[in-house]
């Protein structure tokens, strides 16, 4: 039984691992320019508003659209922002905080 859990352990910590190393940073050598859209109407009460945020696809960086979202208590939508570094830009995503 102890080896069975440990082979699980080990799987698991591969699992991770492996998804882990799958999300990686990377650069451009402009920031890409944020496409205008008007925002649509909150959908219910109380609504907040994610901004659009820049994926990694195809070897270059694709904007996706704003949307809304259900608060959450104690929480704040923290914005997505561009860093400029040595090796050129690259984009932190926004997070609850």
């Amino acid at each position: 039984m102890k080896r069975l859990s440990k082979i699980g352990l080990m799987l698991g910590l591969a699992g991770f691992l492996f998804l882990s190393s799958c999300a990686g940073t990377y650069y451009v050598t402009a920031q890409p320019v944020e496409p205008v859209y008007e925002r649509p109407a909150p959908p219910w009460g109380g609504a907040i508003w994610i901004d659009g945020e820049w994926t990694w696809s195809g070897g270059t960086y694709v904007y996706t659209r704003g949307y809304w979202e259900h608060p959450r208590p104690g929480h704040v939508w923290v914005r997505g922002s561009w860093e400029r570094g040595s090796r050129g830009y690259r984009w932190h995503r926004g997070h609850w905080s």
